[in-house]
């Protein structure tokens, strides 16, 4: 029996369809097994490594700062880049960092507490920068990859919406599993401050649960060369994700007549830059995402910290993780009508109020005493939170695609890769300051590397609940900010420019 011929577009391309979001999905899926890992550095380092806040808040915004400026270096190389390659120039660059993050996600993770501070410091640069490098050489060119998949802004919003899955799914895995293959409850072993069962006060035995004076509930502590491991079986996961989508995938522009600038001169970072600030759906979107990445990634460690000592339930923190951001996967099935019939910024600035509201919540459960009651309130808020992210995670990558356009329709010049790794410059940014401001905030307030989870006051904890209940709220402000006053590409506007852009690119 004869095999079934794909159907085949005006261009003589196979027809945009579910073979390309699946494809899609699984290449933020292969991104976010590495990236995901980013949550648990500065806890690892805090925790395991015992790393003093200040030292890990320098180390951290030092390459985080290279990080982001190397963004727009492989973006400017690729846009450069005329060379022909049998995978198509954007696949054989996910190929190379593909290949790379394998082992580089483990780089940073090495497991060696008793190292010097000399050491740990070297080990923490080195480990980082060899991991940064090779996930950026796989990202810049995935999420650029959007625009040359379709034209057409419905499908672009479907693969974003499908990218967004691909995302909470490559989430969610290192998001329950990992801190539960992590986290140890803590048993007597003859050493520690604690000998003494605070419920019943008679001496522990060898083996007993060693018990919160505080909350009187078992304390739990990080087993850092599980993390390691983790890092290398996640690596392993997301090559094959990659790899599917490089083998599944169709690009339907070709990427060697994409024009990045006009006349075809080298592309000049400088001019670029500003009219990068001149495009305000690209400042727009990269605001909320800054404002995202701020508080969320942030939030992370702080999170964890909470968990491990005010809740004592470290190795379930990313199961109330989940709850919270399970409703963002309600809207998957509506998206596409939502943004059609209302439009993807008015959508979206709808979910960033609802965000908003679940962020004035959380700034309620630091205030109850009972922490039982306290953690139903913060689900709450973090459901809340959820449900107001859920549209605007879903189409964010196809609001970033339709800036590349406006790029195109007010400056004649697409530059996919230089717009795309500008905005990535900015998130990740956000990513190294965010988190380094954070640390110095949480040794402000009390909290003593070499104390671990298990040595820090009352105060300490409960001064992490603020913390994070504020970083949760600010980051719904500024996304709110982001999406409703600076991003200027309502439907209506969206429509007049797809317009003119396709009677331009006619000629």
């Amino acid at each position: 029996m004869a095999k079934k011929s794909p159907k085949l577009d005006s261009n003589g391309y196979r027809k945009f369809g579910m073979r390309d979001k699946i494809a899609y999905a699984a290449g933020d899926f292969g991104c976010n097994m590495s990236f995901a890992l980013k949550g648990t550095v500065q806890t690892f380092w805090l925790v395991f490594m015992m790393m003093e806040t200040g030292l890990l808040s320098g180390l951290l915004l030092l390459v985080q700062i290279w990080d982001a400026v190397n963004d727009p270096l492989i973006g400017s190389l690729i846009d450069n880049d005329k060379r022909k390659y049998k995978m198509g120039k954007f696949k054989t660059y996910i190929f190379i960092g593909a290949c790379g993050l394998l082992l580089a996600g483990a780089a940073v993770f090495l497991p060696f507490p008793n190292a010097s501070v000399v050491v740990k410091a070297v080990l923490f640069v080195l480990g980082y920068i060899i991991w940064d490098a090779c996930y950026t050489v796989a990202n810049v060119p995935y999420g650029s990859m959007l625009s040359l998949i379709t034209e057409d802004s419905g499908e672009r919003a479907q693969l974003s919406t499908w990218r967004s899955i691909g995302s909470m799914f490559g989430n969610i895995v290192p998001m329950v599993i990992l801190p539960m293959l992590i986290w140890q409850k803590v048993t007597y072993d003859g050493t520690g401050d604690y000998h003494t069962n605070p419920i019943t006060g008679e001496a522990y035995k060898m083996g007993d649960p060693v018990l919160d004076p505080l909350t009187g509930k078992q304390f739990e502590t990080l087993l850092g060369e599980r993390v390691f491991w983790a890092a290398l079986i996640m690596g392993v996961l997301g090559f094959i994700a990659f790899m599917f989508m490089i083998k599944t995938i169709t690009i339907r522009v070709d990427e060697n007549s994409v024009k990045t600038n006009e006349g075809g001169e080298k592309i000049n970072i400088i001019k670029s830059f500003g009219k990068f600030l001149k495009n305000r759906p690209a400042v727009g979107a990269t605001v909320a995402a800054m404002g995202m990445f701020l508080g969320m990634q942030s939030a992370t460690t702080a999170n964890t910290i909470m968990f491990a000592t005010y809740f004592n339930q470290a190795s379930m923190s990313g199961i109330v993780q989940m709850i919270g951001f399970l409703p963002m996967v309600l809207f998957l099935p509506f998206i596409k009508k939502l943004v059609n019939k209302f439009g993807k910024k008015e959508a979206s600035v709808a979910g960033t109020i609802v965000s908003v509201i679940g962020g004035v919540i959380m700034l309620v459960f630091p205030m109850v005493e009972n922490r039982s009651t306290a953690l139903i309130i913060y689900l709450a808020g973090l459901i809340l939170f959820g449900i107001g992210m859920g549209v605007y995670t879903c189409v964010s990558w196809a609001m970033m695609g339709d800036a590349i356009d406006y790029n195109e329709w007010k400056f004649g010049t697409r530059e996919e890769g230089t717009v795309y790794s500008l905005h990535s410059f900015f998130r990740k940014l956000a990513q190294g300051v965010g988190p380094s401001i954070v640390l110095l905030i949480m040794g402000a307030l009390g909290y003593n590397s070499e104390l671990g989870t298990i040595g820090q006051s009352f105060e300490t904890s409960h001064n992490m609940c603020w913390l994070v209940a504020g970083l949760y709220l600010f980051s719904a402000v500024v996304q709110f900010v982001g999406i409703a006053v600076i991003y200027n590409l309502d439907k209506k506007t969206l429509e007049k420019m797809n317009q003119e852009l396709a009677v331009t690119r006619e000629k």
